[in-house]
C-alpha cells in the first residue's frame, strides 16, 4: 500500500525544488509497462514542459494543492484555451483528450498534481512535441 498524505506531498516538492527540472513524479503503478499510468507529480514554477500530445492515451490532471494552468494548443503551435487549475476556487482537474496538444504552466510552490494516463509508458518522441 502507498499512502498518499502531507508528509509524501511536502517530500516531493522537496525534491522538486532540488531537481534542475524543478519537477519530481512519484510512480502509485509499479512497472512502466503496466496499462495504466498513475503518478504524483510536484512542481515548481520555472519548470519547462514542452507542448505535447499522447496520441493514444487521455491524459487526467487532478491538483491536490497549488495552482496551474493547463495550456491548450493547436497544431500552429497556437494557444486556443487556458484552464486554471486551482482547488481553492473550485477547479480540480482536467481531462485532456488524445492528441490534444498541451501543457502546464506552474503558478504556485508545492504544486502537486495526480496524473493519470493509459499505459505503458512510453517517452515522447519528437512527432509528440509541438516546437
Amino acid at each position: 500500500m502507498k499512502k498518499i498524505d502531507s508528509f509524501l506531498l511536502d517530500e516531493l516538492s522537496n525534491r522538486a525544488k532540488q531537481n534542475v527540472r524543478l519537477r519530481m513524479n512519484y510512480n502509485l503503478h509499479d512497472k512502466l509497462d503496466e496499462p495504466v499510468q498513475r503518478l504524483l507529480n510536484a512542481l515548481e514554477p520555472g519548470t519547462e514542459i514542452p507542448i505535447h500530445r499522447h496520441r493514444h492515451s487521455d491524459e487526467t490532471y487532478l491538483v491536490l494543492r497549488g495552482r496551474l494552468n493547463v495550456k491548450i494548443y493547436n497544431q500552429n503551435n497556437e494557444v486556443t484555451e487556458i484552464i486554471l487549475l486551482d482547488p481553492e476556487q473550485g477547479s480540480y482537474g482536467v481531462s485532456v483528450p488524445a492528441g490534444q496538444w498541451h501543457s502546464v504552466e506552474v503558478l504556485e510552490s508545492n504544486t502537486v498534481i495526480f496524473e493519470i494516463k493509459e499505459g505503458p509508458y512510453a517517452a515522447l518522441g519528437e512527432a509528440d512535441i509541438l516546437k
